[in-house]
């Protein structure tokens, strides 16, 4: 979709707010337009050398015409301002809706917080929509009712008005394509220098070393340096448009000098109607000069659609067709010849699976480094789908379940799995009610207590993001919490216990693996603990299920 459209379907969805700018604007026009003639009856009842009530009349006329103007802005504001209200919330929800929908497939080689910082380009587009809007509207309705009023004096002011559209015409066929492009391009190494920030704030520890600080101001010079040249050829563009503006500008502004006082001294036009269309001309030359400037906020409201819309336009995971919600009372997993290649890959990563995994079932997927264990983990637990191959849920197959319906029942923890900013309450809950008791317990089993007593606000005490404020392992055994909670049939853990120290981690692998808790485990870790612990141990290497050990 080009960004011309993407900008119509955005104030499509606000026609009529956007209606009643453009009827404000009309009004505002028509009403600024007549102050010309105001005054040039004034003059002409100064020339005449009288004082009379028509003329104070008029000088109160103009005046309030000034003043319902200045009336008739506020309401455009107004109304813009509630237009910048919705494109925030729907561009927010928009966002928050499916950043955590986006498929798999299309996150793959992307930077998910560099996609989340383009939700930035939305305050871009408030601003830059508000200012197209109230400005460019006001600027071209004036430019048409000036040319129109124009006309009436004089035919010559008809080929006025041909001059300026021509103008307005070729400044926009030849350099639209061009600033949209340096515009997009420079926009391209603004993220990227963003990014790069994020990195070193991400990593302020690494980068203190000299040698590796020296690096980061580098690579920030490397990026810098190649936003600005892009940003160079972006105002490239803008200087030339606006050269031609100051050609054109000065060559009609003589002319029209110098026709209008020959028309003046041949009696053709009055001194009234001579000020009046002076002023008009002036009126009209400074609105093409606010659309040419404009031009740079109108490439700025494009970009930002276009960044955005690379984020809203990825594909999200499907939605199912099923209407009834399915109560899994026990849930079997049965991959039968499944295969997964990753985006552009050559290779699969995972060749001919075939297993069958029933309720209740504890598991231990094992292999070397690249063996295909996470890839695995994250096809069962409904992450990404099979290339090839059937993956079925009970009887159905993956592509036919209700995916949402089915992610109630499990719980899985990923190898990035991180805490988010919140308190530690909202970060094992998410928000919901839950059984105090249960919360208790759970707690307990994974030596959570101590740690709570000696916050101050216990439960509610606030953590950054990635838990930075607790130990690597408390960490851990929040996100596990989360997890168990949930009352879930199915745990899909990736290395759950790998920051724990030893001792914890054997508690921790007992309370996960006892035969009390019915649900299914399937866990990927390196820690020997788990193998006497689970029932069956998957052997991955090079992507092939080697072998599928029963334990006793």
């Amino acid at each position: 979709m080009k960004p011309l459209e993407r900008l119509y379907n955005i104030l499509k969805l606000d026609r009529k707010d956007i209606i009643q700018i453009f009827f404000y604007a009309i009004f505002s026009g028509l009403v600024s337009l007549s102050l010309p003639l105001g005054i040039q009856a004034i003059i002409n009842f100064l020339q005449a050398g009288r004082v009379s009530a028509s003329w104070i009349l008029l000088v109160i006329l103009v005046v309030i015409g000034v003043a319902f103007v200045g009336v008739l802005s506020l309401m455009q504001l107004r109304i813009t301002e509630n237009l910048q209200q919705k494109i925030f919330i729907r561009s927010s929800f928009e966002f928050a809706f499916r950043i955590p929908k986006i498929k798999f497939e299309a996150f793959y080689n992307q930077y998910p917080p560099e996609l989340a910082n383009r939700f930035f380009d939305t305050l871009t587009l408030q601003k830059g929509i508000s200012k197209l809007l109230i400005d460019f509207t006001a600027a071209l309705l004036q430019i048409i009712f000036g040319l129109l009023l124009l006309s009436l004096y004089h035919s010559f002011f008809i080929l006025f008005g041909i001059l300026l559209v021509f103008l307005l015409y070729i400044i926009f066929k030849f350099s639209y394509q061009k600033g949209l492009d340096t515009s997009l391009n420079e926009s391209k190494y603004k993220y990227k220098v963003a990014a790069w920030l994020q990195e070193l704030a991400k990593n302020s520890t690494s980068f203190k070393k000299e040698t590796h600080f020296q690096f980061g101001l580098t690579k920030n010079d490397r990026l810098v340096d190649a936003y600005l040249k892009h940003r160079e050829s972006h105002f490239a563009v803008l200087k030339r448009q606006f050269s031609h503006l100051i050609i054109f500008k000065t060559i009609i502004t003589a002319c029209l000098l110098l026709i209008g006082g020959f028309l003046v001294l041949h009696q053709q036009m009055n001194i009234g109607q001579f000020v009046a269309a002076e002023i008009i001309i002036l009126l009209v030359i400074n609105s093409v000069e606010k659309i040419i400037l404009g031009l740079e906020t109108f490439y700025d409201v494009l970009t930002s659609i276009e960044k955005i819309g690379h984020v809203t336009e990825l594909p999200i995971e499907r939605e199912s067709d099923k209407t009834n919600e399915e109560v899994y009372n026990a849930i079997s997993l049965h991959a039968d010849g499944v295969s997964f290649s990753y985006p552009n890959a050559t290779d699969a990563v995972l060749e001919n699976i075939n297993i069958v995994i029933n309720q209740g079932e504890k598991i231990l997927i094992s292999g070397d480094n690249g063996s295909g264990k996470t890839t695995l983990m994250r096809l069962l637990a409904g992450h990404i789908s099979p290339t090839s191959g059937n993956l079925y849920i009970n009887d159905d197959t993956f592509n036919k379940i209700n995916l949402n319906q089915y992610r109630t029942y499990i719980a899985s923890i990923t190898q990035n799995e991180t805490l988010f900013e919140g308190t530690i309450y909202e970060n094992i809950t998410f928000g919901r009610e839950v059984n105090q008791n249960e919360l208790k317990e759970v707690l307990q089993n994974l030596h959570l207590i101590p740690l709570i007593k000696t916050l101050p606000d216990g439960l509610n005490t606030m953590i950054t993001s990635d838990g930075r404020r607790l130990s690597s392992s408390n960490a851990q055994k929040i996100i596990v919490a989360r997890c168990i909670l949930s009352n879930p049939k199915i745990l899909f853990l990736e290395n759950p216990t790998d920051k724990m120290d030893e001792a914890t981690a054997i508690q921790v692998i007992d309370y996960l693996t006892n035969s009390k808790n019915n649900w299914t485990l399937i866990v990927s870790s390196k820690n020997k603990q788990w193998q006497s612990k689970l029932d069956r141990e998957l052997i991955m290497k090079n992507g092939v299920l080697i072998q599928d050990l029963k334990h006793n």
